[in-house]
């Protein structure tokens, strides 16, 4: 059977030398492992990894979805700003190269952090990571849209009307099953929307392993992974981010079961606090940070629940497609009880064991 993600190296090596410079050379790609939408190549010369190639994956695809040709542009405006991206080359929006869109970006040699426990640390190793996240999204979210040339990148204002209008479509588009608490937000989150205006550069998924580390210090090389980037309020991104806080580490990758303290990783509140310093504006009130947990919530659950419906309609086996369903309704419950009024509630293991065993 013929790989869908092969990509013709006679046809890319002959687009890298008619449009990146020093691709001279033998050129080879190997595909990295992981979890990304945009299936992702190291790029390799004479034996050398010089570049990487992201491009859009096969296949009938949303209009709106992996859209490489956003994340060429967003991280080319950036490049030369305070905020680390890889650095983008060329982008090739002809699908007759490779199959699809994609774009050359440097190869950036560091470390890539899949646990957020970072258990192979020390405490203050482990502090000094997670200050560097927070700097460099504070970094990130005071850049002037228009003074990169990203005025456009997204409309301003209203950020979080439309994203819950989005996600609600994309749930319902892939609803297999009524989830009570998904159905209280949807109705919560269009009821108590703030009215923030505040429009910024935002990441969409910045977590610690869409992030490319040092090999030897605490320092940001690249952050990685722009899909889901547009002009929106750096308090849903920072809401995001700060959601693993609030989830178990098995099943979510997440800290709610950690002690924080012992490990040198900020609590929530900490961590917060911090990222208001570093941009020295003034928090919101609570009841705005509430509005932005249960959103990024909702959102969450939402995108979990789009892959639960993608595996079982690719046939994927019941027990390994149902644990996208459960944790879905799981965090769907978390993001009501954030609504409701209970401003440090958690999804601890124990509460998703007993979840499960329920269902």
């Amino acid at each position: 059977m013929t790989d869908p993600h092969a990509l013709d190296m006679d046809a890319v090596g002959i687009w890298l030398r008619t449009n990146v410079l020093d691709a001279d050379g033998e050129v080879s790609a190997e595909k990295f492992a992981g979890g990304q939408s945009n299936p992702t190549y190291a790029i390799t010369i004479d034996g050398e990894i010089r570049f990487v190639l992201r491009k859009k994956p096969p296949g009938v695809l949303l209009p709106s979805a992996h859209a490489v040709e956003r994340e060429y542009r967003v991280t080319n405006a950036l490049k030369d700003t305070e905020v680390p991206v890889a650095r983008p080359f060329a982008l090739c929006e002809d699908p007759a190269v490779v199959g699809t869109p994609f774009f050359i970006m440097r190869y950036v040699a560091g470390r890539n952090f899949w646990n957020a426990l970072l258990p192979d640390m020390t405490a203050a190793e482990r502090a000094a990571v997670y200050g560097e996240m927070n700097r460099v999204l504070a970094t990130l979210h005071q850049v002037d849209p228009v003074a990169v040339d990203l005025a456009d990148y997204g409309r301003p204002g209203n950020y979080f009307a439309r994203q819950v209008a989005r996600w609600t479509k994309q749930y319902r588009a892939t609803e297999t099953r009524t989830i009570d608490a998904m159905e209280e937000l949807i109705v919560w989150l269009e009821a108590n929307n703030p009215g923030r205006t505040v429009s910024r550069i935002v990441h969409g998924d910045y977590r610690n392993d869409n992030i490319i580390f040092a090999r030897d210090e605490a320092k940001i090389l690249a952050i990685i992974d722009w899909e889901l980037s547009t002009l929106g309020d750096p308090l849903a991104d920072l809401a995001q981010h700060t959601l693993a806080w609030r989830l178990p580490a098995e099943g979510y990758r997440g800290l709610a079961d950690a002690d924080l303290h012992q490990l040198g990783i900020p609590e929530e509140a900490d961590y917060v606090r911090q990222y208001w310093a570093r941009g020295k504006t003034a928090p919101p009130p609570q009841s705005e940070w509430a509005y932005a947990l249960a959103f990024a919530s909702f959102r969450n659950a939402s995108i979990r629940q789009g892959v639960y419906k993608r595996s079982l309609d690719g046939n994927a086996s019941s027990a390994a497609a149902a644990i996208h369903g459960i944790r879905a309704g799981e965090i769907a419950k978390l993001g009501w009880r954030i609504a409701r009024g209970e401003h440090d509630a958690m999804l601890r293991h124990a509460d998703c064991t007993s979840t499960s065993a329920a269902q």
